[in-house]
């Protein structure tokens, strides 16, 4: 193995309901959350933070379903989708937005800006 390798983690990661975390995380993989969190995640996948679940600190992931509780600033690289019982307070700084009605958002949103997506690579030169 070279010192590059990292496995590719097909399964998910639960937080289940009733348990609380202090502390950060890190996954390569998707991650759920029922439980608390109260610490930074980056996740190279999916976050789902159910409907009963609760995180307050700094997410930084590729894709974000939030139903639960949110207190933080989020970076989500590609689409964040506030499910109805979602309430969210803090900052936000995503590519996309979906908000569903019946959800709280409390906070300031800064959407990446179209007109500065990095330049397509030149064709090699003959």
């Amino acid at each position: 193995m070279s010192k590059g390798y990292e496995v590719e983690n097909k399964l998910p990661n639960i937080i289940g309901s009733g348990t609380k975390i202090v502390g950060d995380l890190e996954t390569n993989g998707d991650l759920r959350v029922d439980g608390v969190i109260e610490g930074n995640i980056v996740s190279k996948g999916k976050l789902v933070l159910g409907q009963g679940g609760n995180i307050k600190g700094t997410v930084k992931c590729a894709n974000a379903e939030l139903s639960g509780t949110f207190d933080g600033k989020i970076e989500v690289n590609e689409l964040l989708s506030l499910r109805s019982t979602a309430v969210f307070s803090g900052e936000m700084s995503i590519a996309k937005l979906s908000i569903e009605p019946g959800a709280a958002f409390n906070g300031t949103c800064k959407m990446a800006d179209k007109n500065k997506v990095a330049a397509p690579a030149e064709a090699p030169k003959k």
